[in-house]
Protein backbone atom coordinates (compact mmCIF):
# COMPACT_ATOMS: atom_id res chain seq x y z
CA UNK A 1 0.00 0.00 0.00
CA UNK A 2 1.43 3.35 -1.07
CA UNK A 3 1.90 5.95 1.68
CA UNK A 4 0.71 9.52 1.06
CA UNK A 5 1.41 12.52 3.31
CA UNK A 6 -1.22 15.30 3.09
CA UNK A 7 -0.04 18.67 4.43
CA UNK A 8 -2.64 21.47 4.68
CA UNK A 9 -3.34 23.96 7.48
CA UNK A 10 -7.04 23.92 6.51
CA UNK A 11 -8.34 21.11 8.73
CA UNK A 12 -11.43 20.50 6.57
CA UNK A 13 -9.43 20.14 3.32
CA UNK A 14 -6.88 17.93 5.05
CA UNK A 15 -9.62 15.66 6.38
CA UNK A 16 -11.46 15.46 3.04
CA UNK A 17 -8.26 14.55 1.19
CA UNK A 18 -7.37 11.95 3.81
CA UNK A 19 -10.80 10.28 3.56
CA UNK A 20 -10.89 10.43 -0.25
CA UNK A 21 -7.40 8.96 -0.72
CA UNK A 22 -8.01 6.37 1.97
CA UNK A 23 -11.03 5.11 0.02
CA UNK A 24 -8.78 4.84 -3.05
CA UNK A 25 -6.52 2.36 -1.27
CA UNK A 26 -3.74 4.65 0.00
CA UNK A 27 -2.23 4.71 3.48
CA UNK A 28 -2.69 8.41 4.31
CA UNK A 29 -1.14 10.52 7.05
CA UNK A 30 -1.95 14.20 7.51
CA UNK A 31 -0.21 17.23 8.96
CA UNK A 32 -1.55 20.74 9.55
CA UNK A 33 1.81 22.49 9.81
CA UNK A 34 5.31 22.38 8.41
CA UNK A 35 6.62 21.38 11.81
CA UNK A 36 4.32 18.33 12.02
CA UNK A 37 5.15 17.43 8.40
CA UNK A 38 8.86 17.25 9.24
CA UNK A 39 8.16 15.13 12.32
CA UNK A 40 6.18 12.59 10.27
CA UNK A 41 8.76 12.49 7.47
CA UNK A 42 11.58 11.96 9.95
CA UNK A 43 9.66 9.08 11.55
CA UNK A 44 8.81 7.23 8.30
CA UNK A 45 9.12 7.20 4.51
CA UNK A 46 6.34 8.35 2.18
CA UNK A 47 5.77 7.63 -1.52
CA UNK A 48 4.19 11.03 -2.30
CA UNK A 49 3.81 14.32 -0.42
CA UNK A 50 0.74 16.46 -1.19
CA UNK A 51 1.55 19.89 0.28
CA UNK A 52 -0.42 23.14 0.37
CA UNK A 53 1.55 26.09 -1.01
CA UNK A 54 0.72 28.38 1.91
CA UNK A 55 1.05 26.94 5.40
CA UNK A 56 0.77 28.95 8.59
CA UNK A 57 4.45 28.46 9.44
CA UNK A 58 5.97 28.07 5.96
CA UNK A 59 5.51 28.64 2.23
CA UNK A 60 5.95 26.36 -0.79
CA UNK A 61 9.60 27.21 -1.42
CA UNK A 62 10.61 26.70 2.18
CA UNK A 63 8.51 23.54 2.59
CA UNK A 64 10.08 21.99 -0.52
CA UNK A 65 13.58 22.75 0.75
CA UNK A 66 12.76 21.15 4.11
CA UNK A 67 11.30 18.05 2.44
CA UNK A 68 14.34 17.65 0.19
CA UNK A 69 16.67 17.64 3.21
CA UNK A 70 14.86 14.62 4.64
CA UNK A 71 13.95 12.75 1.43
CA UNK A 72 15.53 14.04 -1.80
CA UNK A 73 13.65 11.52 -3.98
CA UNK A 74 10.03 11.79 -2.82
CA UNK A 75 7.75 13.44 -5.44
CA UNK A 76 6.08 16.57 -4.05
CA UNK A 77 2.75 17.84 -5.43
CA UNK A 78 1.92 21.45 -4.56
CA UNK A 79 -1.67 22.56 -3.86
CA UNK A 80 -2.23 26.17 -4.87
CA UNK A 81 -4.88 28.78 -5.56
CA UNK A 82 -5.06 30.54 -8.92
CA UNK A 83 -3.43 33.69 -7.53
CA UNK A 84 -0.35 31.63 -6.57
CA UNK A 85 0.16 29.77 -9.85
CA UNK A 86 3.10 31.90 -11.01
CA UNK A 87 4.88 31.31 -7.73
CA UNK A 88 3.94 27.63 -7.87
CA UNK A 89 5.61 27.33 -11.26
CA UNK A 90 8.76 28.75 -9.67
CA UNK A 91 8.55 26.07 -6.98
CA UNK A 92 8.12 23.39 -9.65
CA UNK A 93 11.25 24.65 -11.37
CA UNK A 94 12.97 24.07 -8.03
CA UNK A 95 12.04 20.40 -8.04
CA UNK A 96 8.36 19.84 -7.21
CA UNK A 97 6.75 17.14 -9.36
CA UNK A 98 3.62 19.11 -10.27
CA UNK A 99 0.91 21.34 -8.85
CA UNK A 100 -2.88 21.14 -8.64
CA UNK A 101 -5.02 24.25 -8.26
CA UNK A 102 -8.03 24.97 -6.09
CA UNK A 103 -10.89 24.23 -6.21
CA UNK A 104 -9.65 20.66 -5.96
CA UNK A 105 -11.02 18.10 -8.41
CA UNK A 106 -10.84 14.49 -7.10
CA UNK A 107 -10.02 12.90 -10.49
CA UNK A 108 -7.22 15.42 -11.09
CA UNK A 109 -5.73 14.72 -7.65
CA UNK A 110 -5.82 10.97 -8.18
CA UNK A 111 -4.41 11.23 -11.72
CA UNK A 112 -1.51 13.44 -10.57
CA UNK A 113 -0.66 11.14 -7.65
CA UNK A 114 -0.70 8.07 -9.91
CA UNK A 115 1.63 9.79 -12.37
CA UNK A 116 3.97 10.68 -9.55
CA UNK A 117 3.98 7.07 -8.37
CA UNK A 118 4.60 5.83 -11.91
CA UNK A 119 7.63 8.09 -12.29
CA UNK A 120 8.83 7.07 -8.85
CA UNK A 121 8.70 3.40 -9.88
CA UNK A 122 10.62 4.15 -13.07
CA UNK A 123 13.35 6.21 -11.47
CA UNK A 124 14.48 6.29 -7.86
CA UNK A 125 16.68 9.36 -8.38
CA UNK A 126 15.67 12.91 -7.56
CA UNK A 127 12.55 13.84 -9.52
CA UNK A 128 12.91 16.46 -12.18
CA UNK A 129 10.59 19.45 -12.47
CA UNK A 130 7.62 19.54 -14.82
CA UNK A 131 9.86 20.85 -17.61
CA UNK A 132 11.32 17.35 -17.96
CA UNK A 133 8.67 15.35 -16.14
CA UNK A 134 8.91 11.96 -17.80
CA UNK A 135 11.69 10.94 -20.15
CA UNK A 136 11.01 7.35 -21.02
CA UNK A 137 14.28 5.62 -20.36
CA UNK A 138 16.33 3.39 -22.59
CA UNK A 139 19.92 2.34 -22.14
CA UNK A 140 22.58 4.04 -24.19
CA UNK A 141 20.30 6.64 -25.80
CA UNK A 142 21.01 10.36 -25.63
CA UNK A 143 18.82 12.26 -23.11
CA UNK A 144 16.86 9.07 -22.36
CA UNK A 145 14.81 9.25 -25.57
CA UNK A 146 14.40 6.30 -27.89
CA UNK A 147 16.02 7.37 -31.12
CA UNK A 148 15.58 4.10 -33.02
CA UNK A 149 17.81 2.40 -35.58
CA UNK A 150 15.98 3.23 -38.81
CA UNK A 151 17.23 5.76 -41.34
CA UNK A 152 14.09 7.83 -40.73
CA UNK A 153 14.70 7.93 -36.97
CA UNK A 154 18.35 8.94 -37.37
CA UNK A 155 17.38 11.78 -39.71
CA UNK A 156 14.68 12.92 -37.28
CA UNK A 157 17.12 13.21 -34.38
CA UNK A 158 19.76 14.81 -36.60
CA UNK A 159 17.28 17.63 -37.23
CA UNK A 160 16.40 17.81 -33.52
CA UNK A 161 20.09 18.19 -32.61
CA UNK A 162 20.47 20.82 -35.33
CA UNK A 163 17.62 23.11 -34.25
CA UNK A 164 17.63 22.55 -30.46
CA UNK A 165 20.48 24.97 -29.57
CA UNK A 166 18.85 27.82 -31.54
CA UNK A 167 15.90 29.92 -30.46
CA UNK A 168 13.94 29.19 -33.67
CA UNK A 169 10.21 28.56 -33.61
CA UNK A 170 9.50 25.05 -34.91
CA UNK A 171 6.53 23.43 -36.64
CA UNK A 172 6.33 19.66 -36.08
CA UNK A 173 4.22 17.72 -38.57
CA UNK A 174 3.13 14.14 -38.06
CA UNK A 175 0.19 11.79 -37.78
CA UNK A 176 -1.77 11.48 -34.56
CA UNK A 177 0.15 9.43 -32.00
CA UNK A 178 3.46 9.59 -33.86
CA UNK A 179 5.29 11.30 -31.00
CA UNK A 180 5.16 15.02 -31.83
CA UNK A 181 5.15 16.08 -28.17
CA UNK A 182 8.12 13.79 -27.46
CA UNK A 183 10.00 15.52 -30.28
CA UNK A 184 9.09 18.93 -28.81
CA UNK A 185 10.36 17.83 -25.40
CA UNK A 186 13.57 16.51 -26.96
CA UNK A 187 14.15 19.90 -28.59
CA UNK A 188 13.53 21.68 -25.28
CA UNK A 189 15.72 19.33 -23.26
CA UNK A 190 18.64 19.77 -25.66
CA UNK A 191 18.30 23.55 -25.76
CA UNK A 192 19.68 26.37 -23.62
CA UNK A 193 16.27 26.46 -21.90
CA UNK A 194 16.52 22.89 -20.60
CA UNK A 195 16.54 24.03 -16.96
CA UNK A 196 13.38 26.10 -17.52
CA UNK A 197 9.75 25.00 -17.71
CA UNK A 198 8.20 23.10 -20.63
CA UNK A 199 4.46 23.79 -20.93
CA UNK A 200 2.21 21.88 -23.33
CA UNK A 201 -1.32 22.80 -24.46
CA UNK A 202 -3.57 20.65 -26.66
CA UNK A 203 -5.41 23.25 -28.73
CA UNK A 204 -7.84 20.59 -29.94
CA UNK A 205 -9.05 19.90 -26.40
CA UNK A 206 -10.12 23.43 -25.45
CA UNK A 207 -13.34 25.17 -26.44
CA UNK A 208 -13.34 28.15 -28.79
CA UNK A 209 -14.67 30.36 -26.00
CA UNK A 210 -11.82 29.53 -23.59
CA UNK A 211 -8.91 29.37 -26.05
CA UNK A 212 -7.83 32.98 -25.42
CA UNK A 213 -8.04 32.58 -21.65
CA UNK A 214 -6.00 29.35 -21.75
CA UNK A 215 -3.24 31.02 -23.77
CA UNK A 216 -3.11 34.50 -22.24
CA UNK A 217 -4.95 34.20 -18.92
CA UNK A 218 -7.60 36.61 -17.68
CA UNK A 219 -8.35 39.05 -14.89
CA UNK A 220 -11.12 38.55 -12.37
CA UNK A 221 -14.43 39.81 -13.72
CA UNK A 222 -13.17 40.22 -17.29
CA UNK A 223 -16.08 38.12 -18.61
CA UNK A 224 -19.02 36.12 -17.28
CA UNK A 225 -17.66 33.24 -15.22
CA UNK A 226 -14.24 34.82 -14.58
CA UNK A 227 -14.57 34.53 -10.81
CA UNK A 228 -10.81 34.71 -10.20
CA UNK A 229 -7.60 35.68 -11.94
CA UNK A 230 -6.15 33.01 -14.23
CA UNK A 231 -2.56 32.67 -15.41
CA UNK A 232 -2.33 31.61 -19.06
CA UNK A 233 0.05 29.13 -20.64
CA UNK A 234 2.25 31.85 -22.13
CA UNK A 235 2.89 33.34 -18.70
CA UNK A 236 3.47 29.93 -17.17
CA UNK A 237 6.03 29.13 -19.88
CA UNK A 238 7.91 32.43 -19.52
CA UNK A 239 11.63 31.75 -19.80
CA UNK A 240 11.04 28.27 -21.17
CA UNK A 241 9.22 26.54 -24.03
CA UNK A 242 5.52 26.54 -24.96
CA UNK A 243 4.28 23.61 -27.05
CA UNK A 244 0.97 24.10 -28.87
CA UNK A 245 -0.36 20.77 -30.15
CA UNK A 246 -3.02 20.71 -32.89
CA UNK A 247 -2.46 24.46 -33.32
CA UNK A 248 -4.70 24.55 -36.42
CA UNK A 249 -7.70 24.20 -34.08
CA UNK A 250 -7.22 27.69 -32.63
CA UNK A 251 -10.04 30.10 -33.59
CA UNK A 252 -9.10 32.75 -36.14
CA UNK A 253 -9.59 35.66 -33.71
CA UNK A 254 -7.28 33.99 -31.18
CA UNK A 255 -4.70 33.53 -33.95
CA UNK A 256 -4.77 37.30 -34.43
CA UNK A 257 -3.95 37.86 -30.74
CA UNK A 258 -1.31 35.15 -30.92
CA UNK A 259 0.40 36.84 -33.87
CA UNK A 260 0.75 40.07 -31.90
CA UNK A 261 2.20 38.24 -28.89
CA UNK A 262 4.71 36.35 -31.05
CA UNK A 263 5.78 39.54 -32.84
CA UNK A 264 6.09 41.81 -29.82
CA UNK A 265 7.07 39.25 -27.16
CA UNK A 266 4.69 40.79 -24.65
CA UNK A 267 1.03 40.32 -23.79
CA UNK A 268 -1.88 41.40 -21.62
CA UNK A 269 -4.22 39.06 -19.80
CA UNK A 270 -7.79 39.21 -21.12
CA UNK A 271 -9.40 42.17 -19.37
CA UNK A 272 -6.01 43.34 -18.10
CA UNK A 273 -4.06 46.57 -18.61
CA UNK A 274 -0.57 45.53 -17.54
CA UNK A 275 1.92 44.56 -20.26
CA UNK A 276 3.75 41.32 -19.41
CA UNK A 277 7.17 40.88 -21.01
CA UNK A 278 7.71 37.42 -22.46
CA UNK A 279 10.70 35.25 -23.31
CA UNK A 280 9.11 32.09 -24.68
CA UNK A 281 10.26 29.68 -27.36
CA UNK A 282 7.27 28.40 -29.31
CA UNK A 283 6.97 24.92 -30.82
CA UNK A 284 3.73 24.00 -32.57
CA UNK A 285 2.44 20.73 -34.00
CA UNK A 286 -0.12 19.74 -36.58
CA UNK A 287 -1.11 16.57 -38.43
CA UNK A 288 -1.88 18.56 -41.58
CA UNK A 289 -0.26 21.41 -43.47
CA UNK A 290 -1.09 24.72 -41.84
CA UNK A 291 -1.48 26.16 -45.35
CA UNK A 292 -3.56 23.30 -46.72
CA UNK A 293 -5.39 24.77 -49.77
CA UNK A 294 -8.50 22.78 -48.79
CA UNK A 295 -8.71 24.84 -45.59
CA UNK A 296 -7.83 28.26 -46.98
CA UNK A 297 -8.65 31.01 -44.52
CA UNK A 298 -8.57 28.68 -41.53
CA UNK A 299 -5.01 29.46 -40.44
CA UNK A 300 -3.39 32.88 -40.79
CA UNK A 301 -0.59 32.83 -43.35
CA UNK A 302 1.40 35.53 -41.53
CA UNK A 303 1.23 33.49 -38.30
CA UNK A 304 2.38 30.41 -40.21
CA UNK A 305 5.47 32.26 -41.44
CA UNK A 306 6.23 33.40 -37.88
CA UNK A 307 6.19 29.79 -36.72
CA UNK A 308 7.90 28.30 -39.75
CA UNK A 309 11.51 29.19 -38.92
CA UNK A 310 12.17 25.45 -38.98
CA UNK A 311 9.93 22.44 -39.61
CA UNK A 312 10.27 18.77 -38.76
CA UNK A 313 8.31 15.83 -40.18
CA UNK A 314 7.84 12.94 -37.72
CA UNK A 315 7.63 9.67 -39.69
CA UNK A 316 4.72 7.31 -38.96
CA UNK A 317 5.57 4.08 -37.17
CA UNK A 318 4.69 1.94 -40.22
CA UNK A 319 7.63 3.59 -42.06
CA UNK A 320 10.05 2.71 -39.25
CA UNK A 321 10.08 -1.08 -39.45
CA UNK A 322 13.49 -1.33 -37.78
CA UNK A 323 12.20 0.59 -34.76
CA UNK A 324 8.95 -1.31 -34.17
CA UNK A 325 10.37 -3.97 -31.86
CA UNK A 326 12.61 -1.41 -30.13
CA UNK A 327 9.51 0.51 -29.08
CA UNK A 328 7.64 -2.72 -28.30
CA UNK A 329 10.39 -3.94 -25.96
CA UNK A 330 10.52 -0.56 -24.26
CA UNK A 331 6.75 -0.45 -23.64
CA UNK A 332 6.82 -4.04 -22.39
CA UNK A 333 9.51 -3.05 -19.89
CA UNK A 334 7.36 -0.13 -18.68
CA UNK A 335 4.31 -2.38 -18.38
CA UNK A 336 6.29 -4.94 -16.38
CA UNK A 337 7.25 -2.26 -13.89
CA UNK A 338 3.76 -0.83 -13.68
CA UNK A 339 2.09 -4.24 -13.23
CA UNK A 340 4.92 -5.90 -11.25
CA UNK A 341 5.18 -8.66 -13.86
CA UNK A 342 8.11 -10.46 -15.46
CA UNK A 343 7.05 -11.00 -19.07
CA UNK A 344 10.23 -11.82 -20.93
CA UNK A 345 9.44 -11.37 -24.60
CA UNK A 346 6.99 -11.58 -27.49
CA UNK A 347 6.04 -14.76 -29.29
CA UNK A 348 7.32 -14.98 -32.89
CA UNK A 349 3.72 -14.77 -34.16
CA UNK A 350 3.30 -11.49 -32.27
CA UNK A 351 6.48 -10.08 -33.77
CA UNK A 352 5.20 -10.98 -37.25
CA UNK A 353 1.85 -9.31 -36.46
CA UNK A 354 3.58 -6.15 -35.23
CA UNK A 355 5.77 -5.90 -38.33
CA UNK A 356 2.86 -6.42 -40.75
CA UNK A 357 0.34 -4.18 -38.99
CA UNK A 358 -0.02 -0.61 -40.31
CA UNK A 359 -0.26 1.07 -36.85
CA UNK A 360 -2.76 3.82 -37.79
CA UNK A 361 -2.52 5.14 -34.22
CA UNK A 362 1.29 5.00 -34.34
CA UNK A 363 3.41 4.90 -31.17
CA UNK A 364 0.51 5.82 -28.89
CA UNK A 365 -1.51 2.89 -30.24
CA UNK A 366 1.41 0.49 -29.74
CA UNK A 367 1.87 1.61 -26.13
CA UNK A 368 -1.80 0.98 -25.36
CA UNK A 369 -1.81 -2.38 -27.17
CA UNK A 370 1.17 -3.62 -25.15
CA UNK A 371 -0.20 -2.30 -21.85
CA UNK A 372 -3.43 -4.21 -22.50
CA UNK A 373 -1.62 -7.36 -23.60
CA UNK A 374 0.64 -7.27 -20.54
CA UNK A 375 -2.37 -6.91 -18.27
CA UNK A 376 -4.10 -9.92 -19.86
CA UNK A 377 -0.97 -12.06 -20.14
CA UNK A 378 -0.49 -14.78 -17.50
CA UNK A 379 2.58 -16.32 -19.14
CA UNK A 380 6.23 -15.38 -19.59
CA UNK A 381 5.73 -14.50 -23.25
CA UNK A 382 3.05 -12.35 -24.89
CA UNK A 383 1.16 -14.43 -27.46
CA UNK A 384 -1.16 -13.37 -30.26
CA UNK A 385 -4.26 -14.31 -28.26
CA UNK A 386 -3.60 -11.29 -26.04
CA UNK A 387 -3.65 -8.84 -28.96
CA UNK A 388 -6.67 -6.98 -30.37
CA UNK A 389 -8.31 -8.77 -33.28
CA UNK A 390 -7.37 -6.07 -35.80
CA UNK A 391 -3.71 -6.96 -35.16
CA UNK A 392 -3.81 -10.69 -34.45
CA UNK A 393 -6.37 -11.57 -37.14
CA UNK A 394 -6.90 -8.65 -39.51
CA UNK A 395 -8.94 -10.79 -41.91
CA UNK A 396 -11.68 -11.03 -39.29
CA UNK A 397 -11.54 -7.35 -38.35
CA UNK A 398 -14.56 -5.31 -39.36
CA UNK A 399 -13.86 -3.10 -42.34
CA UNK A 400 -16.12 -0.42 -43.84
CA UNK A 401 -18.92 -2.22 -45.65
CA UNK A 402 -18.95 -5.13 -43.19
CA UNK A 403 -21.63 -5.58 -40.57
CA UNK A 404 -20.70 -4.58 -37.06
CA UNK A 405 -20.70 -7.33 -34.39
CA UNK A 406 -24.15 -7.56 -32.85
CA UNK A 407 -25.82 -5.96 -35.88
CA UNK A 408 -27.68 -8.67 -37.70
CA UNK A 409 -28.77 -6.99 -40.86
CA UNK A 410 -32.18 -8.35 -41.73
CA UNK A 411 -33.14 -7.10 -45.16
CA UNK A 412 -35.68 -4.38 -44.51
CA UNK A 413 -34.59 -3.55 -40.91
CA UNK A 414 -34.18 0.22 -41.34
CA UNK A 415 -32.74 0.79 -37.85
CA UNK A 416 -29.92 -1.70 -38.38
CA UNK A 417 -29.23 -0.31 -41.84
CA UNK A 418 -28.90 3.19 -40.35
CA UNK A 419 -26.48 1.92 -37.68
CA UNK A 420 -24.38 0.14 -40.30
CA UNK A 421 -24.23 3.27 -42.45
CA UNK A 422 -23.21 5.35 -39.44
CA UNK A 423 -20.52 2.85 -38.47
CA UNK A 424 -19.11 2.78 -42.02
CA UNK A 425 -19.01 6.59 -42.18
CA UNK A 426 -17.20 6.94 -38.85
CA UNK A 427 -14.58 4.34 -39.80
CA UNK A 428 -14.07 5.91 -43.21
CA UNK A 429 -13.58 9.41 -41.78
CA UNK A 430 -11.26 8.19 -39.01
CA UNK A 431 -9.03 6.51 -41.56
CA UNK A 432 -9.18 9.53 -43.82
CA UNK A 433 -7.80 11.81 -41.07
CA UNK A 434 -5.34 9.24 -39.67
CA UNK A 435 -7.46 8.77 -36.53
CA UNK A 436 -7.31 12.42 -35.46
CA UNK A 437 -10.48 12.58 -33.38
CA UNK A 438 -10.75 16.38 -33.33
CA UNK A 439 -10.62 16.58 -37.11
CA UNK A 440 -12.94 13.57 -37.51
CA UNK A 441 -15.52 15.19 -35.24
CA UNK A 442 -15.42 18.37 -37.32
CA UNK A 443 -15.85 16.48 -40.60
CA UNK A 444 -18.71 14.45 -39.12
CA UNK A 445 -20.27 17.68 -37.78
CA UNK A 446 -20.50 16.37 -34.20
CA UNK A 447 -18.64 17.28 -31.02
CA UNK A 448 -15.71 15.23 -29.69
CA UNK A 449 -17.72 13.77 -26.81
CA UNK A 450 -20.39 12.45 -29.18
CA UNK A 451 -17.68 10.91 -31.38
CA UNK A 452 -16.06 9.23 -28.37
CA UNK A 453 -19.42 7.78 -27.29
CA UNK A 454 -20.14 6.42 -30.77
CA UNK A 455 -16.66 4.93 -31.08
CA UNK A 456 -17.16 3.20 -27.74
CA UNK A 457 -20.58 1.89 -28.81
CA UNK A 458 -19.10 0.50 -32.02
CA UNK A 459 -16.05 -0.92 -30.24
CA UNK A 460 -13.73 1.44 -32.10
CA UNK A 461 -11.99 2.94 -29.04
Amino acid sequence: MKKILVVDDDVDIGTLLTVFLGKKGFDVSKAHSSKRMLELMTAGKFDVVLCDFRLGDSDGVESLAQIRKIDPAVPVIIITGYSDIKTAVTVIKSGAFDYISKPLIPDEILHTINRALEVSNMDSTVHQPVSARIKESTQGKKDGYIEGESTEAKELFRQIDLVAPTNYSVIIYGESGSGKEAVARAIHDRSNRADQVFVALDCGAISRELAGSELFGHEKGSFTGAISQKTGHFEMANGGTLFLDEVANLPYDVQTLLLRVVQEQNMKRIGGLKEIKLDVRIIVASNESLLDPNHKGKFREDLYHRFNEFSIQVPPLRNRKQDIMIFASHFLSLSNRELSKEINNFDTDVIDCFLQYKWPGNIREMKNVIKRAALLCSEEVIKSKYLPVEISNPDKFIQPGDSHPGMKSQGTDLKNAAHEAEYETIVKVLKQVNYNKSKAARLLNIDRKTLYNKMKAYNLD
